[in-house]
């Protein structure tokens, strides 16, 4: 348990090659997010991803991790339906997926949900405060907690999360000021996602951080670099050489012994009729 230790540090990822660099950065935990469906897969929402499409980028991500615990994102409606189809779905993600613990949205409604994949032997992690699954549906993207009657019900579907075996728990825009009770209250970590400082570790969007995302960006992303502008800077680059001439130039090109070369040179003039 790191909880009161050190900060835990999670990114999301996708594929081999963004695994394989988040792993070996030392992060804590990847998180194969069903943001997915949005960044990687072009949808307006995480809503179209599927089971199949995440088992997929999951396995991938697998390929690329050593060191980090690998979790998987439960996404929408693969765990609303009967607990029988959501033990069987969480099972994927591990089975198939690689994955070594699952993710699912939902305060007290999904509590018994969260037990029963627990008794059956997969670690899951929570997620309280902004539910993107549902926002469309209910009160919309916005922050959480500003209001006392609704901090206390998100406090609450933490503590029943908790309650019912999950091993840690993300906060998702949430006021500082309830992040932080919800972190002191609870024995198990708190991965904040614009839910202040004070909770155990954090964790962002790869695509948002690295600056390839730019449909829209959050308050609380913190852009730590801008590779979109450096790799269209660059594929602009490319085109122009290539239309040029520039690009391939002898540096980059294959050649043959010049020995082999004449050889060559004279069994095509043998060939000549």
């Amino acid at each position: 348990m790191m909880k009161g230790k050190r900060k835990i540090t999670m990114v999301t990822a996708y594929d081999y090659p963004t695994a394989l660099l988040a792993d070996k950065a030392g992060i804590d935990i990847i998180l194969v997010g069903d943001t997915c469906s949005m960044v990687v897969l072009g949808y307006d929402s995480t809503l179209p991803i599927t089971m199949d499409e995440m088992i997929y980028h999951c396995k991938a991500v697998k390929r690329g991790v050593k060191h980090a615990l690998i979790v998987g994102d439960m996404p929408f409606m693969s765990f609303n339906v009967s607990k029988e189809d959501t033990i069987r779905n969480a099972g994927r993600f591990i089975k198939e997926g690689g994955c070594d613990a699952v993710k699912l949205e939902g305060g007290i409604i999904i509590k018994d949900t969260i037990k029963a994949i627990v008794d059956a032997g997969i670690p899951v992690m929570g997620h309280v405060g902004l539910a993107p699954q549902t926002a469309t549906f209910l009160s919309g993207y916005r922050v959480k907690g500003k209001e006392a009657i609704e901090a206390m019900k998100i406090i609450k579907d933490a503590k029943a999360i908790e309650a019912s075996g999950a091993f840690s728990i993300i906060l998702e825009s949430l006021t500082s000021e309830v992040a932080r009770i919800i972190t002191h209250e609870l024995s198990i970590p708190t991965i904040g996602i614009g839910a202040g400082p004070d909770c155990d570790g954090q964790v962002l969007v790869l695509h948002d951080l690295l600056g390839l995302f730019d449909k829209f960006t959050p308050k609380f992303v913190k852009r730590y670099a801008n590779l979109s502008e450096e790799i269209f800077k660059a594929l602009e680059t490319y085109k122009d050489e290539v239309q040029k001439g520039i690009f391939p130039d002898d540096q980059h090109s294959y050649h043959m012994d010049k020995a082999e070369f004449d050889k060559l040179q004279k069994k095509l003039k043998g060939n000549v009729k």
